[in-house]
């Protein structure tokens, strides 16, 4: 945007990171970045108590869990109870455990809803003296490719600033302000629809044994604990269905039928929602001293829970590599930030959707064809008798992966 000369400008504020979102992924940079005893400005667009209370589903995995407590932020930003490793997937009611723990040496999983995350994520950043800037509208990035690009917004008062800096860490989001920052052009947009709709339901109600997916000839479903009364359940549907369309008899009596358990207890519906199963890759990941972060710069189908970890990832990469070039002059990282990152991305996206065509293949055949819910069965099969396959479908799960991963060195 253009800033009127007559609008009065706080300007002359400088630091070394501007971090456009408090998400996962902006509030992990800025964390990150604190450890390191680098500067930062974290600017949302929203208040915090908008942010902090959004539901999403979330389950932080092995290789995140040890990315924090490599950090030394594990106890001050992980909450829910530990995953005990079992995952279920039931086949026309009948019952398949699957060990989706890596077996490496280490904490697992967490149980941890995204929104639980970012509260603890806030609470920490802020105890550090962290700089969190709510309510900051008219956000727009400039001189992306000088040496100290400009940040500017205007505050909830009206109040305009200007921050000059020497990156900006675009972390929110796919609609947010800093993609649209980049030229048309400079970056080629990957984008996959699956064609599948799901609603999702968090309830009050008991939670399940282990995290549940279920394969029927009526569609997938699948049951998630949420806390220790709580659920969130999902419900394979036409990718045009909306909310209204599924009263609470109708939820209920659809997961009993996919769940294969007549007795499932009901409870009072807190929200839900329809959304279309997507999937999206923005190449390369970096314009000039932006960096997208998350899901500005990816989407992933929700199977295999890799959103939200992949945030948690391109963030580890990024603050790392603004400690190299702070440090020691070094900008390797930097420039690598894009193709190590999108390495892991295209990853995920082919276990996410491995994982999506499986479930939903093997179940109902209205869409896929008898030809391919063979063949999605013969997976599941393979899954639950060759311990090969059930070792890699962990490590994928874990998110393990040898050639990339390592410890953040001690001396932060």
């Amino acid at each position: 945007m253009t800033v009127d000369e007559r609008d009065v400008e706080v300007a002359g504020e400088s630091t070394t990171v501007v971090v456009i979102g408090a998400g996962p992924a902006g509030l992990t940079v800025a964390n990150l970045l604190r450890r390191c005893g680098i500067d930062c400005v974290v600017l949302e667009r929203r208040s915090r108590e908008y942010v902090t209370k959004r539901q999403r589903a979330g389950i932080v995995e092995s290789r995140a869990v040890r990315m924090f407590e490599a950090w030394g932020l594990a106890d001050l930003v992980l909450a829910g109870p530990p995953h005990d490793g079992i995952l279920e997937f039931r086949v026309d009611g009948e019952s398949h455990l699957v060990d989706d723990s890596d077996g490496s040496a280490g904490s697992g999983a967490r149980l941890c809803p995204q929104q639980v995350l970012v509260e603890k994520l806030t609470a920490a950043h802020l105890a550090d003296g962290g700089d969190l800037r709510y309510e900051a509208a008219d956000v727009s990035l400039h001189d992306l490719t000088g040496d100290r690009p400009t940040v500017r917004y205007r505050s909830a008062d009206g109040t305009r600033h200007a921050i000059s800096c020497a990156f900006v860490a675009g972390c929110d989001g796919d609609h947010g302000v800093a993609r649209s920052a980049v030229p048309d052009g400079v970056l080629t947009a990957h984008a996959f629809d699956h064609g599948i709709g799901w609603l999702t339901v968090l309830a009050d109600a008991p939670p399940p044994a282990h995290p549940l997916l279920a394969v029927s000839p009526q569609g997938f479903a699948a049951h998630f604990p949420r806390g220790p009364h709580s659920s969130r359940y999902y419900l394979q549907c036409p990718p045009g269905d909306r909310p209204d369309a599924w009263p609470d008899d109708r939820v209920w009596d659809a997961l009993r039928t996919r769940l294969g358990d007549p007795a499932l207890t009901a409870g009072p519906i807190t929200d839900r929602e329809t959304f279309p199963l997507r999937s999206l890759v923005h190449d390369p990941m970096q314009y000039g001293r932006l960096f997208l972060v998350g899901d500005a710069a990816h989407i992933l189908s929700p199977m295999g829970g890799k959103g939200m970890n992949l945030a948690l990832h391109d963030a580890d990469v990024f603050a790392r590599a603004v400690r190299d070039h702070v440090r020691e002059q070094d900008d390797t990282a930097l420039r690598t930030y894009s193709a190590r990152c999108l390495r892991r991305v295209w990853s995920d996206q082919e276990f996410s959707h491995w994982l999506t065509r499986t479930v939903h293949d093997a179940g109902d055949d209205t869409h896929s064809g008898p030809f391919l819910r063979h063949m999605a069965r013969a997976r599941l099969d393979r899954l639950f008798t060759a311990p090969g396959a059930a070792q890699a479908f962990a490590e994928l799960m874990a998110g393990l992966d040898p050639a990339q991963d390592h410890a953040v060195p001690t001396d932060r």
